[in-house]
């Protein structure tokens, strides 16, 4: 196992730990059923679930279920029928590429005020957490302050977590804890219908983009993502998933891979084993697309979450980080970082080189050589 996956998976056991045991148990069964709970792993039954099984939107325990419980109106992801079909158009205008060209701007405005160059080690949680809110507030209509409304989305998702998952110890209160939570993001947005919209775009960006940051600086991808962002961006997000189980309720009896579902059996799609998130190279064709689902109940956010993050990418390739410290955040809805640090990497300080040794010139001293005398040649005789 890679540092990065290593790291990764910490995440996971410190969010949910309960829940995310038994999943790691159970991963090599392709579907399990304990009572009238069905854990579905495969990604050919995880397709077929979400793409031929008929989902009750409203059960309790299921994601819209539970929102309309809190909220007490009517939600997106609760709606039914035609209803529910001219929402996601609507919503799908939004989130598409015009809406992802429209958002970039500021996108790029928020992460260059927090990232500064990387001159100095960066905390990654606020940048994203800013730049969820105002992505928030911008499908929403909201003019609440970005953080101030991220913020309130995060501890609504937490709080509702925490009352409908597995722990080890009861927590009293906590259905009451949830209500307040949410009843404070509702004050902040101008159509309370849109809270299930603001939670989603909250959690799963700050799930989703400081995890795959860490691990593309964990493992020095940085070459990739100056090459091809979007491409890194979507491996990425299937290899962090963050929106590792979608919970669901069936509406109707079915049969999956020769496993029986009834009616009002509670399903836990596990979107993280359908994605092979646990592999570095997939080997089932439609497993980059697990993490947001199929057919009618794909996330109309992909695009925009895939944008998201190949623009981070983008602007953190240029600097190559390394990870300075992270630190998970174990009371969040989704599997996520209290604080992700980044700093550039340290300068080589240059290899001092040892001027070479002056030798003194070699003056040789002048000596005076005798010079022989010139024998006397003898006279001339006459």
């Amino acid at each position: 196992m890679t540092p990065a996956r290593r790291a990764d998976r910490a995440v996971y056991l410190r969010s949910h730990p309960l829940l995310f045991a038994l999943l790691a148990a159970t991963r090599h069964r392709p579907v399990l059923r304990l009572g009238r709970t069905v854990l579905v792993h495969h990604p050919d039954a995880y397709r077929e679930v979400l793409t031929r099984v008929p989902l009750d939107r409203t059960a309790e325990h299921t994601t819209g279920g539970t929102a309309a419980r809190l909220t007490g109106g009517s939600l997106l992801f609760d709606q039914q029928g035609a209803e529910h079909r001219a929402a996601r158009r609507e919503l799908a205008a939004l989130l598409g590429p015009a809406g992802a060209a429209a958002l970039e701007p500021d996108w790029r405005r928020i992460l260059d005020r927090h990232l500064a160059g990387l001159t100095a080690p960066v905390d990654l949680v606020p940048a994203v957490r800013e730049l969820a809110g105002a992505t928030a507030a911008a499908l929403t209509g909201s003019d609440a302050d970005p953080v101030r409304l991220a913020r309130a989305a995060e501890r609504a998702a937490a709080a509702t977590a925490r009352a409908h998952l597995p722990a080890l110890l009861p927590r009293p209160g906590g259905a009451r804890r949830a209500r307040a939570a949410a009843e404070r993001l509702r004050l902040l947005l101008p159509d309370p219908r849109d809270a299930m919209l603001a939670v989603a775009a909250v959690n799963t960006t700050l799930a989703a983009l400081p995890r795959a940051a860490a691990w593309c600086a964990r493992e020095q991808l940085w070459d990739r993502a100056r090459e091809d962002a979007p491409a890194l961006a979507a491996e990425l997000l299937r290899r962090t998933a963050a929106s590792p189980v979608l919970p669901r309720a069936a509406a109707a009896d079915a049969t999956v891979l020769g496993h029986r579902i009834r009616r009002g059996d509670r399903l836990l799609l596990v979107a993280r084993h359908a994605a092979e998130a646990h592999r570095d190279a997939p080997a089932h064709p439609h497993a980059a697309r697990a993490p947001f689902g199929f057919g009618p109940h794909t996330c109309p956010g992909a695009g925009l979450a895939r944008a998201q993050l190949a623009l981070l990418l983008g602007t953190l390739a240029p600097h190559a980080p390394r990870v300075l410290r992270t630190a998970p955040h174990p009371g969040s809805a989704l599997p996520s970082y209290r604080s992700c640090v980044l700093a550039a990497p340290a300068a080589k300080p240059p290899v001092p080189t040892r001027p070479a040794p002056v030798r003194p010139a070699l003056v040789r001293p002048a000596t005076t050589r005798p010079v022989p005398a010139r024998p006397e040649e003898p006279p001339c005789p006459r």
